[in-house]
């Protein structure tokens, strides 16, 4: 028996009394991700991407554990709740327009204390101070650098469209406009290099292109790192009591934990290891969060079809973009159909010993977003389900 059918057994009678759709996480592969994290990033703190687990249970499991320290949101709505449950670092990583959230903010001690907002523009302090509706506290405020590889004189750009501050220059004039501003505070610098983190360098069957992507990354690390070391210095001299610089993501959390200008690591996918985290040269993880469909049909030799499944991620649409039949091993999409809302019909052999009923297996094509499709994760030891906890999505919360 293979690793993989032997998971598939273990899934199987875990969730055996569970009728599907279902979602579970294995927690001896989640801890074991969270251990690589740990080991990759040197001894740099790892502040968890909670847009990547969704799942406060899970969170708060991630920093029981020495090597995390901190959270990295993804609305303000989210970074409030969060503060309230009682997480007491909560970064976060976008800016906001929510002026009812800022109000909540500037006028609770607590929460203020807590949670520290994105800046990349002077117009976005704006916005808080009209929104502060007589709050009088501190927001605490981090500054985004670009992280874009600019080619050809900045012709040619490689890296997601964030923050409009590329420079030193760009990145302390803003730390300089907020120190002379009431009610903000300059504590800490982001810098997310998705191009590097978030791009598989080894696509299976494309050996040119994945060889190009290694030699852009590589690129892209060696001028990333001089120019954020640059932008460290630049801010410090404004704002010495900088408290942290946040960096890097689950592709590469041992390349920019390498940089002295970073205190610390921003990661999340890796906890659950979907698919897209497949093709990397960099690290292996264990996939530890799935999700399982039932066969509802079985319309011929070599085929049958399973209730729902079409969870799209986010980003350019494609294939990649879909979850993967994952157990048992072998299924695949019907090109004509590919994965359905209510029903996806899936061939392969494989599918001629599956009955009516029993589950298909799936990872999906990034992390937290399959919980915005469940309510609950089964929490699976061994061959058994030990703790059911909700998602977001289960406490009644939808964040985008």
């Amino acid at each position: 028996m293979t690793a993989r059918a032997a998971d598939r057994a273990r899934y199987d009678r875990a969730t055996a009394h569970l009728d599907a759709p279902v979602a579970i996480v294995d927690l001896e592969a989640f801890d074991a991700n969270a251990d690589d994290l740990v080991r990759r990033a040197g001894g740099k703190p790892i502040r968890v991407a909670s847009k990547s687990v969704r799942c406060r249970a899970l969170l708060e499991r991630a920093l029981a554990r020495d090597g995390f320290a901190g959270v990295m949101s993804f609305t303000l709505a989210e970074s409030l709740w969060l503060a309230r449950s009682g997480f007491e670092d909560v970064l976060l990583a976008y800016p906001s327009a929510d002026r009812a959230g800022y109000a909540e903010l500037t006028a609770d001690p607590k929460l203020a204390s807590a949670v520290t907002v994105m800046v990349d523009d002077p117009a976005q302090l704006d916005l808080v101070d009209a929104a502060r509706d007589g709050g009088r506290e501190v927001v605490r405020v981090c500054l985004e650098l670009d992280t874009s590889l600019r080619l050809l004189g900045g012709r040619v750009r490689v890296g997601a469209r964030r923050s409009p501050l590329y420079s030193p220059a760009d990145v302390a004039g803003l730390a300089r406009a907020v120190a002379r501003r009431p009610g903000f505070e300059v504590v800490g610098i982001m810098a997310y290099e998705g191009h590097v983190a978030g791009v598989g360098d080894a696509v299976a069957g494309h050996p040119f292109r994945s060889r190009a992507v290694r030699l852009m990354q590589a690129a892209a690390r060696r001028e990333l790192a001089e120019r954020r070391a640059a932008v460290v210095r630049a801010v410090r001299a404004v704002v010495p009591g900088l408290e942290f610089v946040n960096g890097g993501g689950t592709g590469s959390v041992q390349h920019t934990a390498a940089e002295d200008a970073v205190t610390e690591i921003a990661a999340g996918s890796g906890l659950y290891v979907p698919r897209l985290f497949d093709n990397y040269t960099s690290f292996r993880g264990r996939p530890a969060a799935l999700f399982a469909q039932p066969v509802v049909r079985r319309p011929g030799v070599g085929s049958v079809t399973v209730l729902g499944g079409g969870y799209p991620a986010s980003g350019a649409a494609g294939a990649d973009r879909l979850p993967v039949p994952y157990l048992p091993e072998g299924l695949r999409y019907d090109p004509q159909e590919g994965a359905g809302e209510v029903q996806t019909p899936l061939l392969g052999s494989p599918a001629d010993d599956l009955l009516i009923g029993d589950k298909v297996w799936f990872r999906h094509a990034k992390a937290g977003e399959l919980c915005e499709r469940f309510d609950a994760l089964h929490l699976v030891e061994g061959d058994a389900v030990t703790a059911t906890v909700p998602t977001y999505r289960g406490e009644g919360h939808t964040f985008l």
